[in-house]
């Protein structure tokens, strides 16, 4: 790559990072913004900005929320005997969008990938654990990762340590194809795999 200015070069290297995005594509990004009007701009740095200024993790959840708890922790119609363990935030939108689920949700941070070095202390195990000691009403635990071999093994994971707690331990049925990724599922395919979720 051609050498650039500092400020184009030091951009390009910031959304390189960012997964799916090469070189070529961020050096896209970094002339698109170049072209846009200055106000646009700045309300662009300043959206970014207000990622880390703004947000903050739901003491309950661990999701990305404004306050203290986020919506669905707020919300006392929810169905306080079921928790749904997802791997990242984003999934929390995804199973919600299939208006099957009305329980609440934990967030564990991550699937367990040895390659990467995601191993399960660096996941937040330690707090589900510490969230189901404090919630003695919950009986039934779904373990809704995506059906490939890092979401295969951190269910037998978390299913093994679960069932000594005498609770009911459950995945998403097989509705989803092996390999898919949660965040890609539609609606209709997820709502059919919560429906049909079965005992671990």
């Amino acid at each position: 790559m051609r050498k650039f200015p500092a400020p184009i070069h030091n951009l390009v290297a910031a959304f390189s990072q960012l997964p799916g995005v090469g070189p070529k594509t961020a050096l896209r990004y970094v002339f698109t913004l170049l072209q846009m009007p200055k106000e646009e701009v700045e309300y662009f740095a300043k959206t970014v900005s207000a990622l880390t200024k703004d947000l903050q993790t739901c003491q309950r959840c661990r999701t990305y929320t404004q306050s203290e708890l986020c919506d669905v922790c707020e919300d006392p119609r929810r169905d306080v005997s079921t928790l749904c363990v997802v791997a990242e935030s984003r999934d929390i939108a995804t199973m919600e969008a299939t208006n099957q689920y009305k329980g609440y949700y934990f967030v564990l941070g991550g699937l367990i990938n040895p390659i990467d070095g995601a191993h399960p202390n660096q996941l937040a195990v330690r707090d589900l654990f510490a969230h189901l000691d404090a919630k003695p009403e919950i009986n039934e635990i779904i373990l809704a990762f995506s059906p490939n071999v890092h979401g295969e093994t951190t269910m037998m994971y978390l299913s093994k340590r679960l069932k000594e707690s005498g609770k009911r331990v459950t995945q998403l049925a097989r509705g989803l194809p092996l390999g898919a990724d949660l965040e890609y599922a539609d609606e209709v395919t997820l709502g059919e795999a919560l429906t049909g979720r079965r005992e671990i």
